[in-house]
């Protein structure tokens, strides 16, 4: 029997990669995560409050650690933080262990759908929102479509179709 593969979704917050994930894996019939629920998982707390109590560098180290544990799993669909490709060790462990599928979306679908949701630390700051994602952008899309194997564009598109786009193109 062919070794299972694992789906890697990257992308900018907002991008829909939890909704597109559990939608794979559903119909693939694979196990999902998500690195940051994985993280309140372990620490029993939620995100905001890590990245409170440990700062952004703390964070990312458990984002790491959880990325290289999960990573480890065969048959998965993984949904990553945004900024978890800051890190080239995660990034070299995406590609070495998986499809990466980048999720590009644009800075106005960023904006509409993150602006109620306060979950999200590093737009909780007296910066615009916007002003933020941009920032964001520039430093994180080059990385994204350094280690991309698939880049679908989620703007215009139900979280269905996307995930379907996705499988179609898949070499499994």
């Amino acid at each position: 029997m062919a070794e299972k593969r694992n789906i890697f979704l990257i992308g900018p917050m907002g991008a829909g990669k939890s909704t597109i994930g559990r939608e794979i894996a559903e119909r693939l019939h694979l196990e999902f995560f998500d690195s940051d629920q994985e993280i309140e998982r372990r620490t029993g707390a939620d995100i905001a409050w890590v990245f409170d109590l440990e700062g952004e560098e703390g964070f990312r180290k458990r984002e790491e650690s959880v990325i290289e544990d999960l990573s480890e799993k065969q048959g998965i669909v993984l949904a990553t933080g945004g900024g978890s490709v800051i890190s080239a060790s995660v990034r070299n462990r995406l590609s070495a262990r998986g499809i990466v599928v980048y999720l590009e979306t644009t800075i106005d679908k960023q904006v509409a759908r993150t602006q109620r949701d306060r979950r999200r630390p590093l737009l909780q700051t007296s910066e615009e929102p916007r002003t933020v994602l941009e920032n964001l952008a520039v430093e994180r899309n080059p990385l994204y479509e350094e280690i991309a194997d698939i880049i679908v564009q989620t703007d215009e598109q139900s979280a269905k179709v996307v995930a379907h786009k996705i499988i179609e193109r898949l070499d499994f």
